[in-house]
């Protein structure tokens, strides 16, 4: 297959294009970054040089590739611009026809339209479209541990640190097992119309993911629950002010929350559907040893 990636030159998507090079496929790269090009031509890839808020753009490159593996940018720069980027991608796929449109949505969607949500609107429109489409909805990213907000912490003072409850269980997935679902989902058409909430084979509380680290690492780790104006904080000072805000009053919600929704699934049915070798904690941590050492 020819297929579309979006987000495919950033961690969260990376693995997908990784993963279709791996399976014999040929993944076009949308990018707004022109020194990413030379970068993905390196490796196999087709770079598509453009822009989400680009629909002529999207519908030309769409034209070219049989499947589409969508996902929406973590932080945009005007978050109101959410759904017209999922609506420009969609109207793109559906009218280039192509075969099957997968969209990792990184985190629940959730079906309270109380609020704005972008990601219910998106998935309502491709509801209406007439795209064969599968989505993947998974909970947590270990990746997220190689953030300011957790790795350095580990590293100088042997902290665990994340704005979750230690008592609280988080089904945490490597980027590389979505992508390669994102895969597996692309080459089965016959499953489209599913929505399949992901997560890692464990679920461990704060401290039983320190005692994990602790094996990994070789040295004692231990839990310590972030405040969210902390991670908030630190994303303001990594990414710029105001970009935490968000961030940070989503964990209070669920730090506050008596019943938070459960972040963990049973992957039983999904690997039976989508049959992929799922990353260990463990696994994952000693391959990023090198940024936990102290």
């Amino acid at each position: 297959m020819k297929v579309l990636v979006y987000g495919g030159s950033g961690s969260q998507a990376g693995p997908t294009v990784t993963h279709l090079l791996q399976r014999g496929h040929t993944p076009h790269v949308l990018t707004r970054n022109y020194d990413k090009a030379s970068e993905l031509r390196a490796v196999g890839a087709v770079p598509v040089v453009g822009d989400l808020g680009n629909f002529e753009c999207l519908c030309a490159a769409s034209s070219e590739v049989d499947a589409v593996a969508f996902l929406l940018p973590a932080f945009l720069e005007n978050p109101d611009d959410g759904f017209k980027f999922g609506r420009h991608a969609i109207d793109a796929a559906s009218r280039a026809g192509v075969e099957m449109f997968v969209w990792n949505t990184s985190g629940e969607v959730s079906d309270d339209d109380s609020a704005p949500n972008a990601k219910l609107s998106i998935l309502r429109h491709l509801q209406a479209s007439s795209l064969p489409y599968l989505l993947l909805e998974p909970t947590t990213y270990m990746e997220n541990w190689l953030g300011p907000w957790t790795a350095p912490s580990v590293r100088d003072k042997n902290l665990l640190t994340y704005p979750v409850l230690a008592d609280r269980k988080i089904g945490w997935i490597a980027s590389d097992d979505v992508g390669a679902l994102v895969v597996a989902a692309l080459e089965r058409p016959q499953l489209a119309g599913n929505r399949y909430p992901i997560s890692g084979i464990e679920a461990p509380t704060g401290p039983e993911l320190a005692a994990t680290f602790t094996a990994a690492c070789g040295r004692e780790i231990r839990y310590r629950t972030m405040s969210p104006e902390e991670m908030g904080a630190v994303l303001d000072e990594a990414f710029g002010a105001g970009t935490g805000d968000r961030v940070a009053q989503m964990y209070r919600q669920e730090q506050n929350d008596p019943d938070p929704p459960r972040k963990y699934h049973d992957m039983t049915p999904v690997l039976d559907a989508l049959p992929v070798q799922m990353s260990t904690i463990r696994d994952w941590v000693q391959t990023h040893h090198e940024v936990f050492a102290q």
